[in-house]
This record gives C-alpha cells, structure tokens and sequence, in this order.
C-alpha cells in the first residue's frame, strides 16, 4: 500500500461514525495578553493555555507563576473557560527553545519527579485545571522521560485535573520518535495531544510557504491516528504569519500578526490572495517581500477539518495575534 493510501486510510478508521461532540479548543495566551481579547474570543474556547513557567537550567526545577499567569488564570474562569498552565523550555538568552536543560531534566527521573511535584503543587495551590507540557528540541533519549513526567503530573494532580501536551507536527513517523515523541505511550498517558500543526515553513528554516496547509495537517494528523485516537487530539492553527525578505535585502524575516500582515499590504499598495488550496492567505510585496500567514478564514477552515476528523478541538496560537476568533464547532 502506498503512503498516501496507508494515510487516507488511518484517517477513514479514525473518522466519527456518529454525530462528532462540539470541538473543546484550547486558544493560548501570554502574560500581557488583555483580559478584553480573552472575553472576546471566550465564545471559539472551552480552554485557555496560559504561557508559561520556565523549566530551570539546570532542569530541576520551574519558575513560579507570576500575577501576569495567576491573572489570565482568574480572566478564564470568570469566562468560564478552564485554564492550563504551560510547563516550557524556552529560553529569552538563546531566543529559542533550550535542549540542554529539557535533556537534563527527562535524563534524570529526580528531576521529573521535582518539577512534577512543583507543577502539581502550583495547580493545587492556585486553581488551576491542568497542565501543558510545551518541551521541544528534544531528541530520542528524552523519550522515556518525557511520558514519566506526564505520568507523574497525572498521579500527582487530583482526578479532575488534566494533564496535556503540545507535540511538534511531522508526516512521518519515525520522526516523531526522533524528536523525543513516543505516540503510543503519551497518547496513554495524557488527557489531550495539542498537535502543533503549524510552522511548515519559516523564515529561518525554509523558503516562503504556508504556515501549516491544509494538505500537510491532514497529513501529520493521519500519521499521529496510527497512535493516538483523534478524539484526544487538538488540531494546532496559526494565528500568525511570517515575511520572506529578498534575499539581495539581506533583511532576514519575522513574525507577523493578521493585523501586522495586513498593514503591512496595505501600505504597499500590493494585493493580498487567499489560496484556497493551503487555506492562508499571501502576498508579494514591490521590494519583494513574501508573506503566508493564518487568520480567521483559516481557523474556521481547520474547525471544519477538526470536525470531520473527530478531533478533540483546535489548539490555536495565539489570541490577540490571530484577531478576532469564528464560531466553535
């Protein structure tokens, strides 16, 4: 059987045989993010990501939520929206996601043990309804480590609270393996897969291209339902683009939000095209500038794939750059 028939088919046997329940969406916020944005978009959720704790350096321990997250904790629930807190290894300094201190903290069970207690005491203390795992740049020996920490957090946490985790989006699976990822056994062990199904391209890593289309996230989606069931997975969808500067500029691209891109066009006189085929929108700008990027007409494409798949919901990052949310499904 040829992969594209292996992968229509691992989607036919995960498709919803019966009415799919409503979409359950995650939307993301960061500290600053206005409590208007989150009251605006309340009505596309039923869980708000509050980004984030950091992971130590030295990978035993975390940061302690700051007024900002206790904040958005308390704008979730006066939306009536559950709230999960986002355990993260990203560092300011390096600008990017930190494998150092995430090998150091899956290598060690101590170390799982002491973050797992740390975050589960942050959720009993202070309320929340669970925890993202957001740890990336991992690679294979991170694996075991990775599905104890979601095992510890669920052991640890009360019943009611739920434990999830944010994967890098791949089409094939070996490569998830690769990348620190063990399907089977996190799809076990946690409540909800957030499938980050975005970043197909990018600036700093590949030439102008979609954000995540369509094509691509059925894609990955088929891979990860050879693993894991669909009803415990949240499709990601960008709620941003990127800039591809010429290369003779020697400018190098950046993220844009929706209402950054748009100006952006507009102020150039250029012309913006949505192509139906990835689901985004792009332009090229007089100085040549490509630009992709994701905005409504784009999440509510992806509420309908989430939908037809049997999917848990959308994992939408983030509000306030993706502008207004549609409807939920």
């Amino acid at each position: 059987m040829s992969l594209l028939a292996s992968l229509a088919a691992a989607l036919l046997l995960a498709a919803p045989t019966a009415a799919a329940p409503p979409l359950a969406s995650t939307g993301y916020v960061l500290g600053s993010t206005p409590a208007s944005v989150v009251a605006r978009d309340a009505h596309a959720l039923g869980t708000l990501g509050v980004a984030a704790v950091p992971l130590s350096r030295d990978g035993g321990d975390v940061g302690t939520p700051g007024a900002d997250l206790t904040g958005q904790l308390a704008t979730a629930h006066a939306q009536g929206l559950r709230a999960e807190l986002l355990l993260s290894n990203y560092s300011d300094r390096l600008g990017d996601f930190d494998p150092r201190r995430v090998g150091r903290l899956l290598r060690d069970p101590a170390r799982v043990e002491a973050v797992a207690s740390r975050l589960a005491s942050y959720v009993a203390t202070q309320g929340w309804d669970g925890v993202q795992i957001d740890l990336e740049r991992m690679d294979r020996a991170d694996g075991d480590g990775l599905v104890l920490l979601a095992q510890r957090l669920q052991a640890l946490m009360a019943p009611d609270r739920t434990v999830s985790i944010a994967i890098s989006a791949s089409t094939s699976l070996p490569s998830y393996a690769a990348r620190g990822y063990q399907l089977a056994q996190l799809g076990q062990s946690v409540d909800t897969v957030a499938l980050m199904t975005y970043d197909q391209h990018g600036p700093t890593w590949s030439g102008p291209g979609p954000v995540g289309s369509l094509r691509w996230q059925r894609r990955a989606l088929a891979v990860v339902a050879t693993e894991v069931p669909l009803a415990k997975v949240d499709v990601g969808v960008a709620g941003y683009g990127y800039t591809w500067p010429s290369a003779s500029s020697g400018r190098t691209g950046r993220t844009v939000t929706v209402a950054q891109a748009r100006r952006l066009v507009a102020r150039d006189g250029a012309r913006a095209r949505w192509r139906p085929g990835p689901g985004e929108w792009t332009a090229r700008l007089s100085d040549g500038t490509r630009l992709w990027w994701s905005d409504a007409r784009s999440i509510a494409l992806r509420t309908e794939l989430a939908t037809e798949l049997g999917a848990h919901g959308l994992a939408i990052w983030r509000l306030g750059s993706a502008g207004a949310l549609p409807a939920a499904g």
